[in-house]
């Protein structure tokens, strides 16, 4: 059999199989460990299962790498995957790093690495694909790419220190902030401090927004109180309320005070109700139009992409003025609705008032009720002056109601993917 050759970054985000053709998950990374006379050993891969856990698949439980896929044997260690004393991660480490070339021909960066099966079918390291430093001093310019064996280079760094967190970042922009944020709470605790300095703060906060609240103050804490604030800023004001009521009375003014002023508003209008309410689980921002726009203006407000699908359900139509606390609720206008009629259709001649508003004290069980007995996604709740206030959406509720380990899926293991790491 002809040695094989896969480069990591192809790999990741592969399918894997079961030898039923059942999928099981997909790839992550790739494990090895470092040798001191050749080139560093594939020991596994990282495979993220259902449930967003990511499990360890020794790589001799796998039997074939193809374009696009990896079949297994079917056994999975399903225990949430711990990197071993001497392991390093292919993506999360060691793409990035600097490297000398042994000839005295200058310097590199890892941009990919290829591993390779020999003919006694171990897996080992082969090919760098590397990167030279730029000679042009246009800063669109990019260095000259080359390839290179293992005993070619030498890292500059110590062997097993991470990648600049720059390269990390950037081998995890296609990832959703659900799984973003799964894949930075498997990083060793520095390296995931590493990266959360370098993320961009609306892409952080899309990512804390899918953590546990315990996970999202240690890293809010570490980041520092200004990158904090501004952190906050960029979450939705619902969830920033959430982590805001975990800290201490002091350190949350602390942090309020330095966000800006109508986001330190909206949370703080949030804060003042219980969390398990309507008020503690609405968010503040409903789109909210009079019953003398059009269609054509709602259905505009709805495309703005960073709209909580929820939300963008339905738009409410009240009494000015247009910012929460309105003026009198009046009704819900649904989206689906409003595509039966012209764009030049005044929101005023569909309105639904036949949903009853939830006031802001009412119980998350009670919001629940409502929304599984009307098969509605959203809700509007008022104040006691029948003002819109805010609007509670399924998500928010099932947010609250799940046990509060459902982000791991450690309650819900699948025996068709049991086994032991070895």
């Amino acid at each position: 059999m002809s040695t094989q050759r896969v480069f990591v970054a192809r790999l990741a985000g592969c399918a894997v199989f079961d030898p039923a053709g059942d999928r099981l998950g997909k790839v992550r990374d790739v494990v090895v460990i470092y040798r001191n006379d050749d080139s560093p050993r594939v020991v596994g891969l990282v495979v993220e299962i259902p449930g967003r856990r990511h499990v360890f698949v020794s790589i001799g439980r796998v039997t074939t790498v193809d374009t696009g896929q990896v079949i297994t044997t079917g056994l999975i260690n399903v225990r949430r995957f711990q990197q071993r004393g001497g392991e390093v991660r292919v993506i999360a480490e060691l793409i990035g790093r600097k490297v000398t070339f042994t000839d005295g021909s200058g310097q590199a960066v890892i941009e990919d690495v290829a591993i390779e099966r020999s003919r006694l079918g171990v897996w080992d390291v082969g090919q760098l694909f590397l990167r030279k430093p730029k000679t042009s001093a246009s800063p669109f310019a990019k260095g000259p790419t080359t390839f290179a064996h293992w005993n070619d280079v030498h890292e500059r760094q110590a062997p097993g220190e991470a990648q600049s967190a720059e390269h990390l970042v950037a081998s995890y922009a296609d990832l959703k902030a659900a799984d973003l944020a799964n894949t930075l709470l498997d990083l060793p605790e520095e390296r995931l401090l590493e990266v959360a300095e370098e993320l961009p703060d609306d892409r952080l906060a899309d990512a804390l927004e899918e953590m546990p609240e315990d996970e999202q103050v240690h890293i809010l804490e570490a980041l520092g109180e200004e990158r904090a604030a501004d952190i906050l800023d960029a979450m939705e004001p619902d969830d920033a309320a959430d982590v805001l009521a975990q800290l201490p009375e002091d350190q949350r003014e602390e942090l309020l005070d330095l966000m800006e002023p109508d986001e330190a508003d909206d949370v703080r209008a949030l804060l003042k109700y219980s969390p398990d309410t309507a008020g503690g689980l609405m968010t503040p921002e409903p789109i909210v139009l009079s019953a003398d726009n059009t269609i054509a203006e709602a259905l505009a407000l709805i495309r703005r992409h960073e709209l909580h699908p929820a939300l963008a359900a339905a738009v409410f139509v009240t009494l000015p003025p247009f910012e929460t606390p309105t003026g009198r609720l009046l009704g819900i206008v649904h989206f689906q609705r409003m595509l039966r009629y012209p764009p030049h259709e005044r929101l005023g001649a569909m309105i639904d008032d036949s949903i009853e508003p939830v006031p802001a004290t009412a119980s998350a069980q009670e919001v629940a009720r409502l929304l599984a007995s009307y098969n509605l996604v959203s809700l509007p709740v008022v104040d006691s002056a029948h003002r819109l206030v805010g609007a509670v959406s399924i998500d928010d509720v099932l947010d609250y109601l799940l046990p509060d380990d459902w982000r791991t899926g450690d309650a819900d293991v699948s025996a068709s993917v049991s086994g032991v790491r070895g």
